[in-house]
């Protein structure tokens, strides 16, 4: 196969190809992601919240690592038909920002266990950069609006004392990563139509 050398316009219809494309993917899988991620933790904030809550029992923190355990397996069943898409540059860019993500997220969720840090801010900064970033790449508004929102809620914690902070924390991830989700699946249908 020979090489084409591509000039300038050619560059930047591909490279604006790519980004349609894995807009398109992102949209066609229904924004699966996001939903499994968002509603997720949304559903053990709510958990670790009514077991605290109802016992006092801060040993309830520990159903946090249930959010990557459920949430891979979420992916797992969403994937569509099992099926591969071919991963171009752009979807290898987000895989990667997601990968450090979580690796970060991780390693701050096992560093507090062992010292006190605003556990829940950090983990919304992080995914509402997540977000952010994954929407610029694709250049989609709602993700980029959502995932910055995210960001700036990541203080809200700081202001709000007690238990409470767990409630906020999973009615944030609703707006940054539920609600995006929707959207993208809104697209979907609106596109194969």
């Amino acid at each position: 196969m020979e090489e084409k050398n591509l000039n300038e316009k050619e560059s930047l219809e591909l490279i604006s190809q790519m980004i349609r494309n894995s807009r398109h993917k992102l949209e066609d899988g229904n924004g699966m992601p996001f939903l499994v991620w968002g509603y997720t933790t949304f559903f053990i904030s709510l958990l670790v919240y009514y077991f605290i809550h109802k016992t006092g029992d801060y040993h309830y923190h520990w159903l946090w690592f249930l959010i990557p355990v459920i949430g891979s397996i979420g992916m797992y069943i969403t994937k569509k038909d099992g099926a591969k898409h071919a991963c171009n540059y752009v979807d290898r860019i987000i895989g990667n920002i997601w990968t450090v993500i979580g690796i970060a997220a991780f390693l701050i969720s096992l560093s507090a266990f062992c010292v006190r840090l605003p556990i829940l801010s950090f983990m919304i900064l992080l995914m509402g950069m997540g977000t952010a970033l994954t929407g610029l790449v694709i250049k989609f508004k709602p993700v980029i609006i959502t995932g910055f929102i995210g960001m700036a809620c990541s203080v809200v914690p700081f202001v709000i004392n007690g238990n409470e902070q767990i409630i906020v924390f999973g009615v944030i991830y609703l707006i940054m990563m539920v609600i995006p989700g929707h959207i993208l699946n809104y697209q979907s249908r609106r596109r194969h139509v």
